[in-house]
């Protein structure tokens, strides 16, 4: 007796990050009935919470870019629209070899968008700050031209070495967690480059990219003023935190009739004649389409046997990152001393962590749930080097207190002590931050070409996307409905 046809309205969907989640429910919403598989224990990906001190805090991503209206649309659609926040005003700083300095009001990526703003020359000096001011000078082609750039190679070219070293080291190295000479523009800043053919210079583009940021933005909160808002407020997040937004997904994709499968890793991806067959250790799954959902070298090691053209394309994965989250009761942070945090430029001494969050000085929920004097700090370790390789740092979790601790005090000015800590957790991403390295573009346009051949099947995640919620989210709306359009 032969088995019963496959319905061709069933789709599968691997990973369930937050990528997975949201192809779930658009296919969901395009009438096909969905399963959903997931390796691990629990959903969201790098959108995760943990609870320390008594508090439910993010434990990866806490805020989301307001480039687009992309993640505040979602939010919005899944009833969180009244939750979505600005960060409190204040900014970030930097902190370089000879101390902390302020980061320019309006930026991208660190790259300022006037060479003479305040900040800027604080950071610069006249030199630096001449230098990169030459860049209205330069005809638009340099660094806009159809070679692949590296973040390194434009800002150098265009603004000179001090803007790279003292403004976009620390930025890149906080944000993405490597050298900007190793990752791809097109990548980590998308349309930059198409800005500065249109407007001539670098800082011109940059300044075009902020306010169409701020332009689609409508974040509560916001500056609605024409002053540049501070460094780092081209953020929003939500009351309660990011890990609120999985809640929420899951919850709809319940309702929906969604088919989630935790602790259900795929082992095996195959064509049939109907469709896609994924094994896993679950059982056999079968569907009319496929939406791989997972980290790039996964997600080519399942499909180079049934896309042949996807084999050797897999990318590098990225470093690992260590997040150590401390809860204080230090009234001598009150007064925010770096105002929402501090990045680290690569060559400062005495210093392993690459970023600082003053989270409680950042949110104003937060602050308000942890109560007067006690505060929340977020310090991140683990980059990739100028030559790709992970720098080292401190990786059990007592050395990780201990540096997160020195390196607090250091890059806040502050005593802070063991007798002020009320609880602490350290969390690690192994891997699990999208390296987009130069060249990344291109072979992600092959493979997806090659899935779009085959029939049936999408790939997304923040690895094809870029980097960030509101890269990724974009991106996974455009592909499934492509799939399904």
């Amino acid at each position: 007796m032969g088995s019963a046809p496959l319905d061709p309205g069933t789709a599968l969907v691997l990973g369930g990050g937050i990528s997975g989640l949201l192809s779930a429910r658009e296919l969901a919403a395009a009438g096909y009935r969905v399963t959903l598989l997931e390796a691990g224990s629990g959903w969201g990906g790098c959108v995760g919470s943990h609870v320390v001190a008594g508090l439910t805090l993010d434990s990866g991503a806490e805020s989301f870019a307001t480039r687009s209206d992309a993640v505040s649309g979602l939010a919005a659609e899944l009833g969180l629209a009244g939750n979505i926040v600005a960060p409190r005003p204040g900014g970030a700083w930097v902190q370089l070899p000879e101390g902390p300095r302020e980061l320019p009001k309006t930026g991208i990526l660190g790259i300022p968008a006037n060479p003479w703003d305040p900040e800027v020359r604080r950071t610069l000096g006249l030199p630096g700050s001449l230098r990169a001011s030459l860049d209205r000078f330069l005809p638009a082609s340099v660094g806009s031209g159809r070679d692949v750039v590296s973040v390194a190679a434009l800002v150098k070219a265009r603004m000179g070495a001090r803007v790279l070293e003292r403004l976009v080291a620390p930025v890149v190295g906080g944000v993405h967690s490597a050298d900007p000479a190793l990752l791809d523009v097109d990548m980590v800043a998308p349309g930059l480059r198409a800005r500065l053919r249109q407007h001539g210079s670098l800082a011109a583009a940059v300044a075009a990219q902020r306010q169409g940021a701020h332009d689609a933005a409508g974040v509560p909160g916001a500056s609605t003023s024409g002053r540049p808002a501070k460094a780092g407020s081209a953020v929003a997040g939500l009351t309660g935190g990011m890990h609120t937004l999985v809640d929420a997904l899951v919850k709809d994709l319940r309702g929906r009739g969604v088919t989630l499968l935790a602790d259900t890793p795929a082992v095996s991806v195959a064509r049939s004649s109907e469709g896609w067959r994924v094994q896993s250790i679950g059982g056999t799954f079968d569907a009319g389409v496929l939406v791989v959902a997972v980290d790039g070298p996964t997600a080519v090691d399942l499909l180079e046997g049934p896309v042949p053209a996807t084999a050797g394309q897999k990318p590098a994965s990225g470093p690992d990152i260590k997040l150590v989250t401390l809860v204080l009761d230090n009234p001598g942070l009150d007064n925010r001393p770096r105002g929402t945090g501090v990045l680290v430029a690569p060559q400062t001494p005495g210093i392993e962590a690459k970023a600082l969050t003053h989270a409680t000085g950042k949110w104003d929920w937060l602050a308000d749930a942890a109560g007067p004097g006690r505060h929340v700090l977020r310090l991140s370790y683990g980059r990739a080097d100028g030559a790709g390789e992970p720098s080292a740092g401190p990786e059990t979790d007592d050395s990780l207190l201990a540096a997160s601790l020195r390196d607090a005090a250091a890059l806040l000015g502050v005593g802070i002590t063991r007798e002020s800590l009320v609880d602490w957790d350290v969390v690690r991403w192994p891997g699990s931050l999208p390296f987009a390295a130069v060249g990344h573009r291109a072979r992600v346009t092959a493979i997806r070409e090659a899935c779009t051949a085959a029939g049936g099947l999408a790939l997304v995640g923040g690895w094809v996307a870029g980097n960030g919620l509101a890269a990724v989210v974009s991106d996974t709306r455009t592909q499934v409905r492509n799939l399904v359009g």
